[in-house]
């Protein structure tokens, strides 16, 4: 049984563990409504991105279309873009992701698909790296921005499309976990190449409801343009929405963690005052019993 002095020093630590955790637990609150605002704002942004494609795409002539639009015609070799935190303490939100992820490689292998992994983020590498390390071929690392932007979706994405025009996949696929509320992150796969547009497409060029335009100069120069912008965007919108979700999932686990410090306060405070109590009687037996042998 654990003396009082040790019960007094495990009640002080939880105690101090609980301020921390509470503590976090409120940076991450104040950290959450910036982070969920940015992800809100930018999904307007990529789905009329997304439509925009869509229309061009349209209006092309088949064979115009460029190879980051179409990709290579194969379907041999995967690229998976893996989103996760650089910190910890937020409950299974890379875990999470990293599920999705190895679901995805077992399917894919098992179709006969060669996987090649970008890991972004430390602790999805540390998560990854024993049963999937062989197939990471880069680690990125955004801890030295104190926020999300616009460059950071740059590094990656020009990374994604340096391998692409060096024929190391065919198709690429991003991961990460869509923001859903406090509670809820969604982990979610999203193709960036070729990007996702051929059912609007169709839709545009079966005479859907999409507005009629002319383009100057042509549909090809501008997708020249807009495709590698549009893998910016959904890579950027990507983090923004990670973010927002590891913001949520640490308060809620910090949260957790509060409450189950204080459970634990109270628990070994019971402890500490029944053994007290009972040193107490105990050395009042003593005393009555010396005094009557007197």
């Amino acid at each position: 049984m654990a003396s009082l002095k040790d019960l007094r020093n495990r009640i002080a630590s939880v105690k101090a563990t609980q301020k921390i955790t509470k503590a976090m637990q409120m940076v991450a609150a104040a950290k959450l409504r910036r982070a969920q605002d940015a992800a809100e704002a930018a999904r307007p942004y990529s789905e009329r991105m997304a439509s925009v494609l869509a229309n061009i795409a349209g209006a092309m002539e088949e064979g115009e279309a460029l190879p980051l639009m179409t990709g290579t015609g194969r379907d041999d070799t995967h690229l998976l873009v893996v989103f996760t935190s650089d910190r910890g303490l937020c409950g299974g939100f890379n875990g999470q992701i990293v599920r999705l992820v190895r679901e995805h490689v077992r399917r894919l292998e098992a179709e006969g698909k060669t996987v090649k992994i970008v890991s972004v983020g430390k602790k999805g590498t540390d998560l990854m790296r024993r049963d999937l390390g062989s197939k990471i071929v880069a680690r990125m690392d955004l801890s030295g921005s104190r926020s999300v932007g616009f460059a950071n979706a740059e590094v990656v994405a020009e990374k994604v499309t340096e391998l692409f025009d060096a024929g190391e996949f065919d198709v690429a696929t991003i991961f990460f976990s869509a923001f859903e509320n406090v509670i809820t992150q969604r982990p979610t796969a999203q193709r960036i190449i070729p990007t996702e547009v051929p059912k609007a497409a169709e839709g545009a060029a079966a005479g859907a409801n999409l507005s009629l335009y002319e383009y100057e100069p042509g549909p090809e120069a501008i997708l020249a343009e807009l495709i590698p912008r549009n893998i910016r965007i959904q890579i950027f919108r990507a983090l923004l929405e990670n973010a927002a979700s590891e913001q949520g999932a640490r308060m809620s686990a910090m949260d957790n963690a509060t409450r189950n410090a204080g459970d634990m306060i109270n628990k070994l405070s019971v402890s500490y005052n029944r053994q007290r109590q009972a040193q107490i009687t105990t050395e009042l037996i003593e005393i009555i019993a010396g005094a009557e042998a007197l």
